[in-house]
């Protein structure tokens, strides 16, 4: 584990109208390290198939952490009992993990006991990836490596506005209370009959709850050297779907990191106009605008409805049924290594595909977009 900052970094800077290489195999850096959290609960996936998402998933050298309050000891047992995840022991289960009620500040106390895991055993990894048991990959583990590799690891990918609209009056002043902070039986969030203003001490920022957050603003906010990352979860441990909050707030309120946001969540998501609660659950119908998207990531997916996530299986991951998404680091595997640190030392090793052309398409139009380094934290 890294040690405190003593003082705060200084402010980090970069170009962003820098293009990103044609051939992303001339860069000089090597791939980045990524972590992936996937979060279940009962009803969004069984042991059996949220084992499955992770076969989908990014393998090694991304390290997914699995957490929520799906049915765990069985989550651990097959995965402890599959050979490929025994070899690399990349995959790891919060056993212990708290309640999870759905829109409250749990969710966000979840997510940073998974971040302070990987904080404290992790070692030198540069992107932190929040997911759920409804999200899908729509490129390969190759795809997303390569197209990173050149970027600078103080990038936040975090779709936000300081627009908050008809949040203010439905969660900005009413206050709730999420009986999983102190309960161990689990109910529903419930509210207080008094109301409360808008905070003065910092300004409020929303958007999505998905996001790809860097190693420093990651440790940024489980240290919280100047007390901001956790005053602001103290406001939003009484604010109603405190994901879609918490960490915009915390980032666009730090000098230090509002410069470093890149306003988008790599989703691609199916909303109602205006939004409503939830998101459509895709279909076969979606497929082409997923596609066209660029993201790297959809949601919503339905468990009982294969055909799409099969057709993705084999029009943009290769992948064959009960295996992994192929790429570079499967050179460890013939090679007879248990370290996929060991040879995934340089780009020529990946096997990226179109799905890497498709995201470098989104990414360097959002990085290099008119007026980018203006409309941070707006």
């Amino acid at each position: 584990m890294r040690d405190p900052p003593s003082s705060p970094p200084s402010l980090i800077s970069f170009s962003p109208h820098l293009p990103l290489p044609l051939l992303l195999s001339s860069s000089p850096f090597p791939p980045p390290q990524l972590f992936q959290i996937s979060a279940a609960s009962p009803g969004t996936a069984t042991p059996s198939s949220f084992e499955q998402k992770l076969r989908r998933s990014p393998p090694p050298p991304p390290e997914p952490v699995a957490r929520g309050s799906l049915e765990r000891l069985e989550v651990a047992v097959e995965i402890r009992a599959d050979p490929t995840y025994k070899r690399f022991g990349n995959v790891r289960v919060v056993k212990k993990a708290n309640l999870v009620t759905y829109r409250g500040p749990t969710m966000v106390a979840n997510t940073l006991h998974a971040a302070a895991i990987l904080i404290k055993e992790g070692g030198d990894w540069d992107w932190f990836i929040n997911l759920s048991a409804s999200d899908y990959p729509l490129v390969t583990q190759d795809d997303i490596l390569y197209t990173l590799a050149t970027l600078p690891r103080e990038l936040n990918f975090i779709e936000h506005t300081s627009d908050i609209g008809w949040k203010e009056f439905q969660r900005a002043r009413p206050v709730i209370i999420d009986p999983g902070l102190y309960s161990l039986k689990k109910s529903d969030v419930f509210w207080v009959t008094e109301k409360r203003s808008v905070p003065s001490a910092f300004k409020l920022f929303t958007g999505s709850a998905w996001m790809m957050l860097s190693h420093q603003f990651i440790e940024y906010c489980i240290w919280g050297w100047d007390n901001l990352p956790r005053t602001v979860l103290m406001y939003y441990s009484n604010f109603l779907s405190s994901p879609e909050g918490y960490f915009h707030t915390v980032i666009c309120n730090a000098p230090e990191f509002k410069n470093t946001t890149v306003n988008h969540d790599l989703h691609f998501i199916s909303w109602d106009n205006p939004p409503k609660q939830h998101p459509h659950f895709l279909t076969l119908d979606d497929f082409s605008k997923m596609v066209n998207s660029n993201t790297p990531f959809a949601r919503k997916f339905v468990r009982d409805n294969p055909a799409l996530l099969d057709k993705i299986d084999k029009e943009l991951l290769g992948r064959e049924a009960n295996g992994f998404v192929p790429g570079g680091w499967t050179n460890s595997i013939e090679a007879n290594l248990s370290d996929p640190k060991e040879f995934v030392k340089d780009l020529k090793q990946l096997r990226p595909g179109p799905g890497a052309e498709r995201l470098k398409r989104l990414i360097s139009g959002l990085i290099s977009a008119e007026g980018f380094d203006k409309k941070h934290c707006i």
